[in-house]
């Protein structure tokens, strides 16, 4: 113990330049990312309302999210949900896409990025969908179902349970060729072609091939790093559901557990019970994340 001890302090020494150039980001790190993270834990054992000082309860909290609250346990089986449809399918999307795109000419590809790219791009593009959906006569999906006489009155697609959370789930999936899909471009074009012309003189003769033997094996970081922002977007999905659905929806059907964090911390000022949710969520995306990167590190090492 005290020569690893003594070992970081005579790295810092040797390194002693490159740890004061560190040092500002460091200090940010740990204001802005851990110390907000070390609180919330702390508060999550604690009744706090923000008027009066947090009084320890214990494992309370814990208790009543896992054993008492059945809105919790509804936002936790729509998140899992939008999480193994939109996480899988739209990681696999992003890089079909990017390895598509990567074939184009330049002018051309940096056109089809930028179309791929735009909803991603524009914040609030998924609001185009309020119109084509609209729960009246007027809607665009509900009057031509109307006008072929499918429909004899307006179906309301965003306030329907059951419908409209696979309705925020597809309007998800178009706008997730994001900042992955611009990840996977990057390693892609990164990627040497003399490793192309070497493995066909190999004896690999198809692009499918190629995918799997060169493509995939020099774009480990890559595929890590978008696997990471690809979880995290999904555990955090909120917005889109609060925008399009209400808050909360309607049956708490688009009910998501930021969404339940939310209510308990911005609307109802539990700020105790609203952490312990807080540290639900990042223990199930830690998890989530490193369940990820084994089944990454499995297929390196295969």
């Amino acid at each position: 113990m005290r020569k690893k001890r003594y070992g970081i302090i005579q790295d810092i020494r040797d390194n002693k330049t490159s740890y004061i150039l560190m040092a500002p980001m460091l200090i940010l790190i740990l204001i802005f990312i851990v110390a907000p993270v070390c609180i919330a834990i702390a508060l999550s054992f604690t009744y706090y309302n923000i008027i009066e000082f947090p009084k320890f309860a214990g494992f309370s909290n814990y208790q009543k999210l896992l054993l008492e609250d059945d809105v919790f346990l509804i936002a936790l089986k729509n998140t899992m949900l939008f999480s193994f449809v939109t996480g899988p399918v739209s990681y696999g999307a992003c890089l079909l896409m990017a390895w598509f795109v990567n074939d184009l000419k330049p002018k051309m590809r940096a056109v089809v990025t930028l179309m791929c790219y735009a909803p991603a791009l524009s914040g609030n593009a998924y609001f185009i969908w309020t119109y084509l959906f609209s729960g009246d006569s007027y809607g665009f999906v509900n009057a031509q179902l109307l006008k072929l006489g499918l429909l004899k009155q307006p179906l309301y697609f965003f306030d329907t349970p059951g419908l409209n959370l696979w309705l925020v789930i597809f309007i998800q999936l178009w706008m997730s060729l994001g900042t992955g899909f611009l990840v996977f471009i990057a390693g892609l074009q990164g990627i040497s072609r003399d490793q192309y012309e070497a493995a066909s003189v190999d004896g690999i003769s198809n692009q499918f091939q190629e995918l799997w033997h060169i493509t995939l094996p020099n774009m480990k970081p890559q595929l890590l790093f978008g696997a990471v922002l690809q979880v995290a977007a999904t555990f955090a999905v909120s917005d889109i559901c609060m925008n399009l659905t209400g808050f909360p929806s309607k049956l708490y059907s688009t009910h998501t557990i930021v969404l339940h964090m939310i209510d308990y911390g911005a609307i109802r000022y539990e700020m105790g019970y609203a952490s312990a949710i807080a540290v639900f969520l990042f223990a199930i995306t830690v998890l989530v994340m490193q369940g990820v990167r084994m089944l990454l590190k499995l297929g390196k090492d295969e």
